[in-house]
């Protein structure tokens, strides 16, 4: 009772990730690079989609749109904060910057779970109900859908913040990790934290194991779809267009399973787990979505060559 009567805490210190000081520079050298190649390939893949009449119009695209700005954001609100880390000095963040970013990673982060399905399931109507797909999946639905997922990962973000937040913080303020997360933050409450940590395990859980299995559900079809096509060259160009998602799916969902749907631990890997869904990734789609997608190497052939450009290949 004596620590919870005491002074509420007005600042966090992000302890960050353990690394050999003489590596300093490099990393930060290395982290400072990723988020601007981060920056520059999601807005790249954001234009060309708004600007290429050919695949603003397509929900696919839409959603790889979407996605390219949960990217920049995520990564904007974390990486930034873990570059700190690099520098000299203690670097304390305002108890309300930790709100505010755990609000946000969690939002985005659960909106991106959201988009990921929504891409899975769009993919399932355009190789399983080709000729039924401009009915199902049209611009105007998939802005809708969008719009959905917006605001249930606005719910799932204040749901998940208010509930870490409203517990009292008032001993040691070193979070010991590189940003303000769920089960990091949890371990400095002067309170009980066992309904937040079955609530977070629900919640979560429900969310990553929902999409997860909806996309799951729909590549077992995709799959059973494609070895139907006699032709190598539509198998091919079927699994082209499946390969960059299925990649980046599995990039970001196991990471985010080991993290939050398993018992609590203070492992050190759980750092470098967190780095993939909160750097590595965002770094990774515009990459994998621009090699391995022949409509949007494409489409940037054109607005690079101009109008003249031809679409075909």
């Amino acid at each position: 009772m004596e620590r919870i009567n005491s002074t509420l805490l007005t600042e966090f210190i992000l302890t960050g990730i353990p690394y050999p000081p003489q590596l300093r520079m490099f990393l930060f050298g290395f982290f400072l690079l990723i988020y601007i190649l981060t920056q520059l390939g999601n807005l790249l893949i954001l234009i060309t989609v708004c600007v290429d009449p050919q695949l603003h119009a397509r929900p696919m695209y839409i959603f790889l749109g979407v996605l390219s700005v949960i990217d920049m954001g995520i990564s904007s609100i974390i990486v930034p904060r873990l570059m700190m880390n690099f520098t000299l000095g203690l670097k304390p963040i305002p108890f309300g910057g930790c709100v505010a970013q755990l609000y946000f990673y969690h939002f985005l982060g659960s909106t991106q779970c959201f988009v990921y399905t929504l891409m899975a399931y769009d993919r399932y109507l355009a190789i399983c109900r080709p000729l039924r797909y401009p009915v199902l999946m049209n611009a105007k639905l998939s802005a809708l859908l969008v719009a959905g997922a917006w605001v249930a990962g606005s719910m799932h973000g204040a749901l998940q913040a208010i509930l870490t937040f409203r517990l009292p913080y008032c001993g040691p303020n070193q979070v010991d990790y590189f940003f303000c997360d769920i089960p990091a933050v949890l371990r400095l409450a002067c309170a009980d934290t066992t309904v937040n940590e079955l609530v977070t395990f629900v919640d979560i859980g429900v969310v990553v194991a929902s999409c997860f299995s909806l996309i799951l559900l729909s590549y077992i079809q995709i799959l059973q779809a494609i070895l139907r096509i006699r032709t190598a060259d539509g198998r091919r160009r079927a699994f082209s267009t499946c390969g960059a998602h299925v990649t980046m799916v599995t990039v970001y969902y196991v990471p985010c399973a080991f993290i939050y749907l398993r018992p609590e631990t203070n492992s050190p890997l759980d750092g470098a787990a967190a780095l993939f869904p909160t750097a590595i990734t965002p770094f990774l789609n515009p990459l994998i979505y621009t090699l391995r997608n022949q409509e949007v190497k494409l489409a940037l052939k054109r607005m690079i060559g101009g109008p003249g450009t031809k679409s075909e290949v």
